[in-house]
This record gives structure tokens, sequence and C-alpha cells, in this order.
């Protein structure tokens, strides 16, 4: 009887998780929901690389873009930005080429999910140059409504960088490069 109460409590105890921990799940088999959740959960975990970093959500960095007062940076390697980019957006290096270019715009870094742009934007800040960082990245932004680019105009494929971020929505495309895990 008391080995019987184990298994039923393990298997509780495992449904439990699954209904909590959707992140436990393969990607194809969560809502879009779902998805959005473990996106912003892994980014929290990320973000205790660069705590005194200030996020921006999705929807603020789309409010602030209607002002045109905003410049979205992009940190991820060209083979990922061909596949898509934030509007108008730039790459690191041509950031930090014209730096004096943006004084007058917020600043928001992204990348896939914004880990690279949050190391980025710590950096920048020790050195007096404050840039926001896009809570969640790219993965967010698609998941929030946000729109997409590549050279031909708006797309749905994006550059997830390792199957282990393929947390898109329905309907888009994920791309990566190396080894898909």
């Amino acid at each position: 009887m008391r080995s019987l109460c184990k298994i039923y409590g393990l298997i509780l105890s495992l449904l439990l998780c699954l209904i909590i921990c959707p992140s436990s799940l393969p990607a194809e088999e969560l809502t879009d929901a779902e998805k959005l959740q473990v996106v912003y959960e892994m980014y929290e975990e990320y973000k205790e690389s660069f705590p005194e970093v200030e996020d921006v959500t999705p929807k603020q960095a789309m409010e602030l873009m209607e002002s045109g007062n905003v410049i979205f940076v992009d940190t991820r390697k060209s083979k990922e930005q061909k596949v898509s980019t934030l509007p108008d957006a730039v790459t690191e290096k041509d950031f930090k080429k014209n730096l004096e270019q943006y004084g007058d715009q917020v600043i928001i870094g992204y990348c896939t999910i914004s880990y690279r742009s949050g190391k980025l934007a710590r950096k920048l800040r020790k050195e007096g140059i404050t840039m926001l960082n896009l809570r969640g990245g790219m993965l967010a932004w698609v998941h929030e409504g946000g729109k997409v680019y590549d050279a031909n105009g708006e797309t749905k494929s994006v550059h997830v960088y390792k199957k282990k971020w393929n947390y898109l929505p329905e309907g888009y495309e994920a791309v990566w490069s190396f080894f898909p895990f």
C-alpha cells in the first residue's frame, strides 16, 4: 500500500510539473502563451548576469518606436541578422562606430533572447552609455506582435540561434546554425 502511494505521488508530481513547468515540454507541444512564458522565464535566468541593466518590454519598445526616437541595436552575428531584424535596427559594430549619432535617441539592444545584448548594455553602462535591453529579445518581440524584416521586407523567419531557443509563435519559421541543439 505504501509503495502504491509513492507511485501515485510521483505521478501526481510529474503531472503538476507538466502543468506548472511548460519549459519541460518540447516547444511544438506548447501553446503560444506557454512558449512566451518559457521565453520570459529563460530571460529572467539570463538577467541574473546583468541585473543592473534596465529592461524594456516589447510593448513598451513598440510604443517608444512610434515616437520615432528609438534605435534598435542588433547584437547578433551577421548570418543571424540576414534572416531578420527589428525595424531599422543597426548592427552593434555600426552603433559603436557612430555613437554620437544616437545621443538623442532611446537605445534598445536585442538579440534572440537578449542575453548578448544584456551583456553589451552592462558594458556600455560602465562607459556612461544607457542602453535598454529588450526583455525576451526577438522571441518575445514576435510573440507580442512586433514585426521583423529581411532584405525583401516583412518576414516570418527568425534566427533562433540554436534549437534550445525555438519558442517562436505559430506561423513563424525558426532558422538556426551550427548544431541543432
